[in-house]
């Protein structure tokens, strides 16, 4: 399994950004797509998750101005960022969780960076 992100960029305080995570090879149907992100001297943190069924979940700091969504048909997920803030600054990484018979296994891409200036 490769995820592709992309999306990322420079951005005023205020505005928005959407960041695609392109899934290649296969997965089975029961998984859990995330972004977590990892600003600098931090540690990486959840932003986000979306269920195979479409159940989501998101960090209190990003409630109401992010959207995660995914395209089962495409194999894709996607992070509408929307009123962002300087301290939304990070790397942001797209994660993939699939159950098979029972085992949870975890596959993450490369990062794309958002920078938010104020």
């Amino acid at each position: 399994v490769q995820l592709q992100a992309s999306g990322g960029g420079l951005v005023q305080s205020g505005g928005s950004l959407r960041l695609s995570c392109a899934a290649s090879g296969t997965f089975g149907s029961d998984n859990v797509m995330g972004w977590y992100r990892q600003a600098p001297g931090k540690q990486r943190e959840l932003v986000a998750l979306i269920t195979n069924y479409g159940t989501t979940n998101y960090a209190d700091s990003v409630k109401g101005r992010f959207t995660i969504s995914r395209d089962n048909a495409k194999n894709t997920m996607y992070l509408q960022m929307n009123s962002l803030k300087p301290e939304d600054t990070a790397v942001y990484y797209c994660n993939v969780q699939p159950r098979v018979s029972g085992r949870w296994f975890e596959y993450w891409g490369q990062g794309t960076l958002v920078t938010v200036s104020s």
